[in-house]
């Protein structure tokens, strides 16, 4: 069996394999070899056009076409190439197809060859014309570079972010490049972009951020005049060269070290050369393969027609006419259980697992002697299932790991053990013929499960793509998908509304975090209003589906369901939206059949909208309303003549709302208005606007008794107002003898205590002793402690016998009075044995 496993190895500085994935079914009007062949990383699929320098008999159209195949040939779409002359294809991390032309634009599309987009490098290649580009990949993303016709490079390090940078010119750049690529290396925070050119044996590396490009010396001993090929490993650690001279040199990236020199024996110059992972180049000469290893070693094999390499991050994929092929690096763990040379402890669990499945008493005699390395040859026998694409030696790995894992009990073994599983069948899964994407396990690792999700979803493989995220379990995997499902189900012109509504919602119900809006506006988009309508009554949160309703034009239903949710706020979006695009009266129409809305409507009026909103009172005979707005018209106006004609205008409007006492206040109003007219030009002061409160004691503060006290009458101010008035201008005017005067004019209707609080207020406390014997007998005690005389607090509490009045006052007392304290207790005392 070993044997068998192994025979499509071959060994160079280690082990290599190279097998079949599929065989191609595709048909080509014309062959392989006329194509120029682009194919995506990551087993993505692969574009294909025919190569204008190939002459072609009779072709079937003038414009070339792009055709997009999957990994079995099956066509997934074809674009009809109308644009420039067309120079580089290839693909960015997110499998579009990017088309680099001789002008220096750069058109994206997806691979159903739906377009994208289109970003441009610059009017400096557009001036001089790319002539060359290249794609590639760094730890940003995936990078373009271009060299214009004359041979000035300029690049950008991921094309879904264009930021286009230009390198140093070469010494006498106006000669001709022999060869050149990009060369990337480092972390993404410390990464370093640059260029290898190469004209004729010199070898320059023009870096971003460097002034000047540097020569580079490589160590080369057999004589060249010219090399024809560069290529980088994907880390940008090793470099390739190939001479005209058939010499295939292998070193560092900075030229320092050399690994091998290897006279292959051809001066051709290959067709492609790439890198099987960072330990071996593979080289295309017509229809033969060479594999070179460091240590020199060649593979050779021929092909029976033309053949394209892509490269891959831990292997090479092999496309011909007939077969789709991988060349890899076997893995160690591989290498370790199925090499004859070497009986592993994971060799003998293979081995004991086939004895057990035979029933044979050997499989004991194993496991005894593997005892002690029993998790060791588990460990090695899931790792290695892992790295097989041949289900049955995926299935006998994994058995044997089963048998050995039921003698040991390791948690963590056990858990390594189902996720490799899991990770087996979808991997099993994708690989199918009918998906053809042929991801290696450690491809699939650097990917990610979401974005293994995201290219099954690319491909409209919404079943595959939710059984795998339901699978993995992985979070929100399921919402993803089935939200682009629905957003490609609304783009199907076959379908009717109701039928894709009704499909849409049923299938959608129960799956958490989906947005309907999303789906709507993708319907929209595509012209569907109608389905959008009845995609967004599925979408519960208004916020989302009150905007869209918006954007197509359903303003009601937009009204409806904002004032439904309650939200005041998206009920004034509506509002505004609806007000900017309808008309006047076709708007007030509408909002009227809403209460909420309409109420709502009046008090952004109110706000921001005046004479909108008088004139919503008029259209609906609301005479109050209309006067509340002519009041606050004349509130806001300082001109005596608008202010009462503001006021005429609310009279009228409660007359003819048969409101007597709106009439009443706004006559009143007027003539005060009148009044504060004819003083402001008395005293050129500002009196208009005023409230009577303020105008009355404005006269007082001027001294206008008499005329203060006409104003008093005739509006019917409150006695206890105007004294209060009276009071607080004379104690603000400084006038003591003017308020005694008041306090023995009459009766005070406010009380003698107010007398007193502006005597303290202001610091008059021999004042306030002329008004304290006349305050109230139960707040008499405390307003003499309020103004400090204490012993005359005593007095009038001893005289009306009150005890707690006497102790209040003692404790009120400063501790520094200690006569006053004396006699207060004398006091406190002597009513005390009265009793």
């Amino acid at each position: 069996m070993s044997a068998l496993l192994t025979a499509d190895w071959f060994q160079l500085d280690a082990y290599y394999r190279k097998f079949d994935l599929y065989n191609m079914v595709w048909s080509m009007d014309e062959g392989l070899g006329n194509m120029i062949v682009s194919g995506a990383p990551y087993g993505g699929p692969v574009a294909v056009v025919r190569d204008k320098k190939q002459f072609v008999r009779n072709p079937a159209t003038a414009k070339p076409v792009i055709t997009i195949y999957n990994c079995v040939g099956n066509i997934i779409s074809k674009i009809l190439w109308n644009s420039g002359n067309l120079v580089h294809m290839g693909w960015s991390d997110g499998e579009q197809l990017l088309c680099v032309q001789e002008s220096g634009d750069v058109l994206l599309y997806d691979i159903f060859g739906a377009y994208q987009k289109t970003f441009s490098m610059g009017q400096e290649v557009r001036d001089t014309k790319v002539c060359k580009a290249q794609l590639f990949s760094n730890p940003h993303g995936i990078g373009l570079a271009v060299m214009t016709s004359t041979n000035r490079m300029y690049l950008l390090s991921n094309v879904s972010e264009p930021k286009i940078r230009s390198v140093p010119d070469i010494p006498r750049a106006n000669e001709p490049i022999s060869s050149w690529c990009v060369l990337s290396s480092g972390l993404r925070s410390s990464a370093v972009i640059g260029f290898l050119v190469c004209r004729d044996k010199e070898v320059y590396r023009c870096q971003l951020g460097e002034s000047r490009a540097v020569l580079m010396r490589p160590d080369i001993n057999n004589a060249y005049t010219q090399v024809l090929s560069i290529v980088p490993s994907q880390n940008g650690r090793h470099v390739a060269l190939f001479t005209d001279s058939g010499i295939l040199w292998i070193g560092s990236s900075d030229f320092k070290n050399k690994y091998c020199e290897i006279d292959t024996g051809l001066i051709k110059q290959p067709k492609e050369l790439v890198w099987c992972g960072s330990q071996a180049i593979v080289g295309h000469w017509d229809d033969t393969m060479c594999i070179y290893g460091f240590n020199g070693s060649v593979v050779k094999y021929p092909y029976d027609g033309p053949f394209h390499l892509i490269p891959e991050m831990d292997c090479v994929r092999i496309i011909s006419e007939m077969s789709h092929e991988m060349l890899q690096k076997v893995p160690l763990v591989v290498e370790k259980i199925f090499r004859l040379t070497n009986i592993a402890p994971a060799t003998y669990l293979v081995e004991a697992s086939k004895e057990f499945q035979n029933r044979s008493h050997k499989a004991d005699e194993h496991i005894r002697y593997i005892k002690t390395d029993l998790p060791t040859a588990v460990q090695d026998c899931i790792d290695a299932a892992a790295f097989e694409f041949n289900t049955d030696v995926q299935k006998m790995l994994i058995r044997a790991a089963q048998f050995g894992k039921g003698f040991i009990m390791d948690p963590v073994l056990t858990d390594h053990y189902v996720t490799t599983c899991r990770w087996l069948r979808v991997l099993n899964a994708v690989r199918d013929p009918r998906v053809a994407i042929p991801l290696t396990f450690l491809q699939v690792q650097n990917l990610g499960e979401r974005i293994l999700l995201d290219r099954l979803i690319w491909r409209r493989l919404h079943c595959l793509a939710e059984h795998i995220a339901s699978y993995l379990q992985l979070k929100d995997g399921r919402t993803r998908v089935l939200s682009h499902w629905a957003c490609y189900k609304v783009t199907q012109p076959h379908l009717d509304n109701e039928s894709a509504a009704r499909e849409i919602g049923e299938k959608l119900r129960n799956i958490p975090g989906i947005s309907y809006s999303t789906i709507a506006m993708k319907a929209a988009e595509k012209g569907r209003k109608a389905l959008a309508i009845k995609i967004l009554e599925y979408e519960t949160h208004s916020k989302l589906q009150v905007p869209l309703l918006l954007t197509l034009g359903e303003g009601p239903t937009a009204l409806l369901k904002a004032t439904a949710s309650g939200d005041t706020d998206l009920v004034y979006i509506v509002l505004l939206h609806l007000k900017e695009k309808m008309g006047k009266h076709e708007f007030e129409l509408t909002i009227r059949s809403f209460p909420l809305a309409h109420a709502l409507y009046i008090k952004y009026c109110a706000s921001h909208n005046r004479e909108a909103l008088r004139k919503v009172y008029v259209q609906e005979d609301d005479f109050t309303g209309q006067a509340a707005t002519h009041i606050r018209d004349a509130i806001d106006q300082t001109n005596p003549g608008s202010v009462e004609a503001s006021l005429i205008s609310a009279r009228e409007c409660y007359k003819k709302g048969k409101n007597d006492l709106g009439v009443s206040i706004c006559e009143e109003a007027r003539k005060l208005c009148k009044q504060q007219s004819s003083l402001q030009e008395t005293y050129g002061q500002s009196f208009v606007g005023l409230s009577l409160h303020d105008t009355v004691k404005k006269l007082l503060e001027h001294g206008e008794i008499k005329l203060a006290d006409k104003l008093r009458s005739e509006y019917r101010m409150p006695d206890r107002r105007y004294w209060w008035l009276r009071i607080l201008t004379l104690a603000e005017s400084d006038d003591w003898s003017e308020l005694e005067k008041l306090s023995k004019s009459k009766k005070s209707p406010v009380g003698y205590e107010p007398f007193v609080d502006v005597c303290l207020k202001h610091g008059k406390n021999d004042e306030a002793l002329k008004y304290l014997p006349k305050c109230r007998d139960d707040i008499k005690v405390k307003y003499y402690v309020k103004a400090e005389f204490y012993e005359q607090a005593a007095m009038v509490a001893f005289e009306q016998r009150d005890e707690s009045a006497l102790a209040f006052v003692q404790n009120k007392c400063p501790t520094r009075e200690a006569g006053q304290h004396a006699k207060i207790m004398a006091l406190l005392e002597q009513l005390t044995s009265r009793k």
